[in-house]
């Protein structure tokens, strides 16, 4: 009876030993985002992984990577996978960067050891990846993740490829290496459960990009990479600590310079004026001429009025004198 039991135990552990089990994992991812999906072994314990999309083979590699291949070198039917593929050669799992709305589905995963399927489903971004914040010199700034932060969850903040800030599941810390320090003095806070970033006393030299990078683990299945940039741009207020005196001198002289600009355009525009054009000589000689004629000089004017008197009284004269006819 005892040897009967230990043979129906023993067959039992061959059959399940040789069944292949087939994992089925769900996710919701959102666009933008990048996606690691897990074979959870090493290549040296299997001799092939194969990778497939809806049916279509798009990645494969062998036990001694020897061979490998992804999207359009598998098949030429998977275009819309151009670029975005990943195959760790160690592992044989598979990343999709950037993932797209039109890249949700059943990604079918083929090994020695047995099958996996993941269905993936990818939302749009309402919120999008990219904020622009504008802020004035000396005021405090916060850049928020947007999303809910899990407990396993790492969260990375980057200025322009500078590390600043970091979120670990057990602790957190702000600018580990000297070249932070020096930007971000004592002006960096970071709130642990939601991993807001605050940036207080800003100044123009904050001006840049500001990445969060958010790192989901999900056991041995999968894990997704989210990435959101912010844009700061810091407005300078030197302008408005002029004095009033300053300000009244700036625009009078402003003043006083398009006065001067004016000026010189009116004079120069005279200068610019053609002159009226003088008049025939024939015609101004003979007018000269004519008034030279008409004068008569006050002198010759009495003394011609004189000589009218003495002819006038001559011819009396001669009148009377002549002799009588009666003689």
């Amino acid at each position: 009876m005892i040897h009967v039991f230990n043979l129906l135990v023993g067959t039992l552990i061959l059959l399940v030993h040789g069944l292949t089990f087939t994992d089925i994992v769900s996710l919701s991812v959102m666009k933008g985002d990048s996606v690691n999906l897990c074979t959870g072994v090493q290549t040296n314990q299997q001799e092939d992984v194969t990778w497939y999309f809806n049916g279509i083979h798009i990645a494969q590699i062998n036990g001694d990577v020897s061979f490998s291949c992804t999207d359009v070198q598998c098949n030429e039917g998977t275009e819309k996978f151009r670029d975005r593929l990943k195959l760790d050669v160690q592992t044989g799992s598979l990343t999709i960067m950037n993932i797209n709305t039109t890249h949700s589905g059943k990604y079918h995963l083929v090994n020695s050891n047995g099958e996996k399927i993941f269905n993936v489903t990818v939302h749009d971004d309402p919120a999008g990846h990219q904020d622009d914040v504008k802020e004035n010199e000396g005021q405090s700034v916060t850049f928020r993740p947007a999303v809910i932060r899990k407990l396993n969850d790492v969260l990375t903040w980057y200025f322009l490829n500078i590390l600043i800030a970091e979120i670990t599941v057990n602790q957190s810390q702000i600018c580990r290496d000297v070249q932070c320090k020096e930007r971000f003095t004592d002006r960096l806070k970071l709130q642990s459960e939601s991993g807001s970033l605050t940036i207080m006393n800003i100044r123009i030299t904050d001006s840049g990009e500001y990445t969060l990078v958010i790192f989901t683990s999900s056991n041995k299945h999968f894990s997704i990479t989210r990435e959101k940039r912010f844009t700061l741009t810091v407005i300078s207020l030197r302008r408005s600590h002029l004095t009033g005196g300053a300000v009244a001198g700036i625009v009078v002289s402003v003043l006083l310079v398009v006065a001067l600009v004016v000026a010189a355009v009116i004079y120069r525009r005279r200068l610019l004026r053609p002159a009226p054009p003088p008049p025939p000589p024939s015609l101004s000689r003979n007018h000269s001429e004519r008034r030279e004629n008409l004068i008569i000089p006050r002198e010759q004017m009495i003394s011609l009025r004189g000589s009218l008197e003495v002819l006038k009284s001559d011819s009396v004269c001669q009148l009377n004198n002549e002799p009588s006819l009666q003689h």
